[in-house]
């Protein structure tokens, strides 16, 4: 467990699983991380055939109960996993382990179609503030009045900090960055979520083309008047370019042909670090970053299928340009290495079956593209 590079706003778990009676030493948001990230990779070579079924079964229901959106159709998906998994753990182990929280997880798939998912009522933020609560120094004495004057305080701040009055110094105070579950609470509202959701199921017709309001933040440490021939990837930005401007053409600066084309800038802005909502993605630009630099995304093959590629930001710009020849606009961007496919990459999945919760991948990226 080691040996995981997890992303820093998931949080910590333990490093001994085992500590105590029912182990007492997870949280319900350390166990979630645990069952999403660790079991299937920690526990598969100790387990059997019908073990690693049972598990990945509830790796996958796991995976689809703590979504922000949850559909009709994954409802019933997961109603079916959770009947295959008493069903397996019967026939394994007998009746007598058949315990009554089995049987009333077979009712979680309509308390969540009755009330919405199981994120807007979950209590892995409410136990997570409690712990951050439990670190805050007090007297050990009238500890509930402390706290409330602390939090009221860094609320004073927070509005200070965030108001147009010009109060400098005051960012040093700002409070520490949320983490786990809590970091999820500020972050889009509805019609955004909803707007990303949709994207997300149906990229051939989301196709984006010019620009868009950029909704978070670049972050600290940058470079600034870097050329973009100094990390190789100049080429890549005129074929950027013509791609998203498709009534556009781009070039270089100095060539002689087609005078007519828009010439690229050579300047850019690097930066670590991007902040969207409350998440921070980080980039090997900075070392210290590098565990938040990892990233998922969709791509449409010539075929029209859809895969997933696993990345690794290497590291966030803006640049400036200008497509109407008048007026600089800032363009947000990121430069990312995609990993390489290998054949074992379903080594995790369950025989017959099209589920896999791990994915294995190569530690090579793939050409610059």
């Amino acid at each position: 467990m080691n040996e995981f590079q997890v992303p820093a706003d998931l949080g910590r778990i333990p490093g001994k699983i085992y500590c105590g009676e029912g182990f007492s030493n997870f949280t319900a948001d350390q166990w979630r991380i645990f069952i999403l990230i660790y079991a299937t990779v920690v526990l598969w070579e100790y387990l059997e055939e019908v073990d690693r079924k049972i598990l990945t079964y509830f790796v996958r229901i796991c995976h689809l109960f703590v979504n922000r959106i949850l559909e009709t159709k994954s409802l019933d998906e997961i109603h079916k996993k959770i009947v295959d998994i008493v069903t397996l753990i019967e026939k394994k182990y007998g009746r007598n382990v058949i315990t009554p929280n089995l049987h009333l997880s077979l009712h979680l798939s309509a308390c969540s179609h009755d009330f919405g998912p199981l994120y807007a009522f979950w209590c892995f933020s409410f136990e997570r503030m409690n712990g951050i609560l439990g670190s805050l120094p007090n007297s050990h004495r009238q500890i509930e009045p402390e706290l409330m004057r602390r939090l009221i305080n860094d609320n004073r701040i927070n509005e200070m900090i965030y108001t147009e009055n010009n109060t400098k110094g005051l960012e040093i105070l700002n409070t520490r960055q949320s983490v786990g579950s809590l970091s999820e609470i500020d972050q889009f509202g509805h019609d955004e979520m909803r707007r990303f959701w949709m994207y997300s199921r149906t990229i051939q017709e989301s196709t984006i083309s010019e620009k868009e309001p950029f909704p978070g933040e670049m972050l600290k440490p940058f470079s600034e008047n870097i050329s973009l021939s100094a990390d190789g990837i100049l080429d890549l930005m005129i074929a950027y370019y013509n791609d998203t401007y498709e009534n556009l053409k781009f070039r270089k600066p100095f060539e002689t042909d087609s005078l007519n084309l828009i010439i690229i800038p050579l300047k850019i802005n690097k930066y670590c670090r991007c902040r969207i909502g409350s998440e921070i993605f980080g980039s090997t630009f900075s070392p210290r970053h590098q565990k938040s630099s990892y990233i998922l995304a969709k791509f449409a093959s010539e075929d029209d299928s859809i895969d997933i590629y696993p990345g690794q930001i290497q590291f966030f710009f803006v640049h400036k340009i200008s497509t109407n020849r008048i007026n600089m606009e800032n363009h947000y961007l990121a430069y990312v290495r995609w990993y390489k496919k290998i054949k074992n990459r379903f080594y995790f999945s369950v025989n017959k079956e099209q589920i896999c919760n791990v994915e294995l991948w190569d530690t090579e990226f793939y050409p610059k593209s």
